[in-house]
């Protein structure tokens, strides 16, 4: 179950995303020609990004559900890139075969996922030899902000309540490194790199994104229909989000953990 649903609130965020912003490690491994599988592309800005860098090489964009996987398709269309294929598959067991890309990406995954050491070994198994196992995921006990508002600290705990009931792991940056040894890489290089909002327009949008997605997501469903907040919970929380971005001096920042595997 996918803890953030798809509500324009989330894909707002999501489709600020770009190859520079989210996967600046990976670029300095791309060159033209290569094909790419970016496992849980989402509204495919990202992928757009590498596509349009490894041009006439193959990217495939893979979403677990086809509703999901439209919205890739519409970036795509819109911005004219053709060299991109679209499969509905589960990262779990991916429907491709042995050794079928030279660069398995993977952005905001795993932390999502039921066994990520499962999903880092068919990634290894779908990457030709040689071949690059790229990962990036947050890390939510590592955000960090200013000033402290209380009702932040209230959103941080709910948050990382619904991930885990939903299976996932919200602080998996900081185990990246961890489950590639599990899975068997040898490997590895392990680094971070952070999202910073510190602008008046950044904090705002950041606030305002998050106060909205708190009481209008399947986050906010989620929290209401298991019992742990009330709707004047996410009210409150909404309005603590509103009150962060007003401050002068507001500050957040997103720690991601990263990995460049080698099958």
């Amino acid at each position: 179950m996918y803890t953030h649903g798809h509500h324009e609130s989330v894909l707002r965020s999501h489709r600020w995303r770009t190859a520079e912003n989210s996967a600046a490690y990976l670029l300095p491994h791309l060159v033209p020609g290569m094909s790419v599988l970016d496992i849980g592309c989402g509204p495919g800005t990202i992928t757009v990004d590498l596509a349009a860098r490894v041009a006439p090489g193959p990217v495939t964009a893979v979403e677990i559900s086809g509703d999901a996987l439209q919205l890739a398709r519409a970036e795509a269309d819109s911005r004219g890139q053709r060299n991109i294929n679209f499969a509905v598959s589960d990262v779990h067991a991916l429907d491709f075969p042995d050794s079928a890309f030279d660069v398995v990406h993977a952005h905001q995954v795993l932390q999502h996922v039921a066994d990520p050491i499962r999903a880092l070994r068919e990634m290894r198994r779908v990457s030709r030899p040689g071949g690059i196992i790229a990962v990036r995921d947050s890390d939510y006990a590592a955000f960090t902000w200013f000033p402290r508002v209380p009702a932040l600290d209230e959103w941080l705990g709910l948050y990382q309540q619904a991930a885990r009931a939903n299976a996932g792991e919200p602080d998996a940056g900081r185990r990246l490194l961890s489950w590639a040894h599990a899975a068997g890489f040898t490997d590895v290089r392990a680094s971070a790199s952070t999202w910073c909002f510190a602008t008046s327009a950044e904090t705002r949008w950041w606030g305002e994104m998050w106060a909205e997605r708190i009481r209008s997501s399947d986050l906010a469903r989620q929290l209401l229909t298991s019992g742990a907040a009330t709707a004047g919970d996410l009210r409150r929380i909404a309005d603590g989000w509103r009150e962060w971005a007003a401050a002068a001096d507001a500050w957040f920042v997103v720690l991601h953990g990263e990995i460049v595997c080698r099958s």
